[in-house]
């Protein structure tokens, strides 16, 4: 890939290689997710890592959503 920008390189990569902090990875439902935690048991959908292409279309666990860890 070719990225032709008159941005400072330092602007343009920064954050890429950090991962977000208090993030997890956690099986739920048999698909393995990464998910930031919340209160009481929850957590909120961050990207799908391994799962059936059809989970993709589902709503309700599309990044945003809220889990139950429980």
């Amino acid at each position: 890939m070719t990225l032709f920008t008159v941005m400072p390189m330092e602007q343009v990569w920064e954050g890429a290689l950090t991962t977000g902090s208090g993030q997890l990875e956690v099986h739920y439902q048999g698909m393995l997710m990464q998910v930031e935690p919340l209160d009481e048991g929850r957590a909120r959908i961050v990207r799908l890592l391994n799962c059936p292409l059809a989970t993709y279309l589902d709503s309700s666990l599309a990044p945003g959503a809220i889990i139950s860890l429980t």
